[in-house]
């Protein structure tokens, strides 16, 4: 390991220079679902923390769906770069930002039918769906902002500028941390307050996210102002790519929102209690994912370049640095785990719950690691459907499968059937790249 270091010392340097700004700023995002649990968690009943839980769950549900506009753009804008294709970095910022502001005006146009959606899978009571209703109205008129920001965000992850997104993720969950404190402690607005934080903290990151790309397109030597970019063969491809992450994306949200919502069938407190704990994957994925940008990015310069031998060796380093952070997030969740639940909320009952799934938290960073890392090299390669395969299969199986086997655990079973879906995505995952390297396809 040590000869490994030495030997890449360079190629490790840029890829954590690359990859730092994202962690750090990655992390402030479930940062910023923590101080919502732990605002809504101290309000003393249960319903509004399992309301909060369920509005923002489909929040997450939907915009996460659209994390194909940032994952496409991320990977092609990446292989543009490593052919220097100014034109054609350009034209890909244009037509991405175009599908984002159209798929977020097909979600709040949808909504009303979402919002019937939320009650008739959740099967949550009266309380519970009144403080979900009032958050999910008022946060849905955030789309366009948020979806855009996913655009901009790929786009600087695709020319290397680490610290873009470091920024614009700082900037928008300080402001929604700030205001969501105000809105609700100080203004007594409750859930209606944390909608309305994350809204306004949403428009002020697109101007923030428009003002660096600007500003980054112009130290590029980036026209903006680049001619036909509308073309439609050129959409086309953008839409044949996107519609094969966006079904992976969907089977990922699936699972999630089967999680959130059998979880509400279980009961109040089971809710609750997977609330405080999907904080603590997110903060894994959201680290994780750090790492998988940085591969993302580098993988995908490589495959511009057409150099197999880059791609291979960006791939060992972030498996490297992968399996460093998961074994970390472990080591730190088996010894804080206890503590950050009692912070997070201080009602009895959901305390309880949520120490005795903590085991389930602990094991998840090493399972999931490499689910992570190679959806980032797959998006680099721009290999859209066997990401979507992988998902397919590990969601059938590894998922659905397992948790009706185990249903009569409850609870328990929908977290060992995330556990192995995690885990069987990366395994997947990794069987086909090694396919793809024995068969010399990696540049296909």
């Amino acid at each position: 390991m040590k000869q490994f270091l030495k030997h890449n010392n360079a190629h490790h340097k840029s890829l954590l220079l690359l990859a730092g700004p994202m962690i750090l700023s990655n992390i402030t995002v479930p940062l910023l679902g923590i101080v919502d649990t732990a605002v809504i968690g101290h309000l003393g009943s249960a319903h509004y923390l399992a309301g909060i839980a369920l509005g923002s769950a489909v929040i997450s549900i939907l915009f996460w769906l659209a994390g194909f506009l940032r994952m496409s753009t991320t990977g092609l804008v990446a292989q543009a770069y490593g052919q220097n294709n100014l034109t054609q970095l350009a034209a890909l910022l244009k037509r991405s930002l175009l599908l984002a502001v159209c798929v977020a005006l097909a979600l709040i146009a949808l909504s009303p039918l979402i919002k019937q959606a939320i009650a008739f899978l959740s099967g949550a009571n009266s309380k519970v769906l009144a403080q979900a209703y009032q958050y999910f109205s008022i946060r849905i008129f955030s789309a366009p902002a948020a979806l855009c920001n996913l655009v901009l965000l790929g786009w600087m992850l695709g020319v290397h500028y680490g610290r873009g997104p470091f920024y614009l993720l700082l900037v928008t969950n300080i402001t929604n941390i700030v205001l969501d404190i105000y809105f609700v402690v100080y203004l007594d607005w409750a859930v209606a307050g944390a909608a309305w934080a994350s809204l306004i903290a949403d428009y002020s990151a697109l101007a923030f996210a428009l003002l660096l790309v600007i500003k980054l397109a112009k130290k590029q030597g980036v026209e903006l102002s680049v001619p036909n970019w509308l073309s439609v063969s050129k959409m086309a491809e953008l839409l044949s790519l996107n519609r094969d992450i966006f079904i992976r994306s969907l089977i990922l949200q699936l699972c999630f929102s089967f999680m959130t919502f059998y979880g509400a069938r279980i009961g109040e407190t089971a809710l609750a209690a997977n609330a405080v704990l999907l904080n603590f994957l997110m903060l894994v994925s959201f680290a994780l994912d750090g790492i998988a940008y940085a591969s993302e990015a580098k993988v995908g310069q490589a495959k511009g370049q057409r150099s197999v031998n880059n791609i291979r060796l960006w791939v060992k380093i972030s498996v490297f640095w992968g399996m460093l952070f998961g074994v970390l997030y472990s080591v730190f969740f088996a010894v804080f785990g206890s503590a950050i639940i009692k912070l997070l909320t201080n009602v009895p009952e959901v305390i309880e719950a949520a120490t005795n799934y903590l085991p389930w938290v602990i094991v998840l960073p090493m399972l999931a690691m490499s689910c992570f890392l190679f959806d980032g090299v797959f998006v680099g390669l721009t290999r859209a459907k066997n990401m979507r395969n992988s998902m397919i299969l590990s969601a059938a199986i590894g998922f659905f499968g397992v948790f009706w086997v185990f249903i009569e655990w409850q609870n328990n079973a929908l977290w060992l059937a995330m556990s192995c879906f995690m885990l069987m995505r990366g395994v997947t995952l990794i069987i086909k790249y090694l396919q793809l390297k024995a068969t010399n396809q990696l540049l296909d």
